[in-house]
């Protein structure tokens, strides 16, 4: 009779919490300025560019997230045949404030559109520098370098993003 019991006072532990975890009212998602009907998240750069970053070509600085944004970068490096591109384009730094995911968030462009974030460490260095120069939030450019993309195996590469911004800028 107790196992009985037991048993019952398990099972009806168990459905309470599978109540309360899946049973829950979803709160509707906040649409955020920059933020595309359908759920996913991406911000809008506005305005002119606050400063320009220059690190003499060097394009040490390299964009995560690219996975996401693999047909848009594929679209900016162009026609390249079998071979690796390697395509210069003009780029903006976005300080997203409002982005779910990272609170020190900053995005990435190349040519308008979206390709990626700075990794959180560098985003963090690239915030305190902007904070340094009085640019806090501020929209700044540099130039960006797509590469990769070559075949092998028969099969199309992922492309990499690079920055030419001075390494903890």
């Amino acid at each position: 009779m107790a196992i009985a019991l037991n048993l019952i006072i398990i099972v009806l532990a168990l459905v309470t919490l599978v109540f309360l975890l899946k049973g829950r009212p979803k709160a509707a998602p906040m649409q955020l300025q920059g933020q595309p009907a359908g759920g996913s998240y991406t911000p809008l750069p506005e305005g002119e560019p606050a400063h320009h970053w220059s690190d003499e070509r060097r394009f040490q600085l390299e964009v995560v997230g690219e996975s996401r944004y693999q047909s848009a970068i594929r679209e900016l490096a162009g026609k390249h045949g079998d071979s690796k591109a390697e395509v210069f384009l003009p780029a903006l730094l976005l300080p997203d404030d409002h982005n779910p995911y990272e609170d020190k968030a900053v995005a990435v462009f190349l040519s308008g559109r979206m390709v990626g974030y700075l990794a959180p460490k560098d985003a963090l260095a690239f915030r305190e520098s902007l904070a340094r120069q009085e640019l806090s939030g501020k929209l700044t450019s540099t130039e960006g370098v797509v590469r990769g993309g070559g075949l092998y195996e028969g099969k199309r590469l992922s492309y990499s993003v690079s920055l030419d911004i001075p390494p903890r800028a």
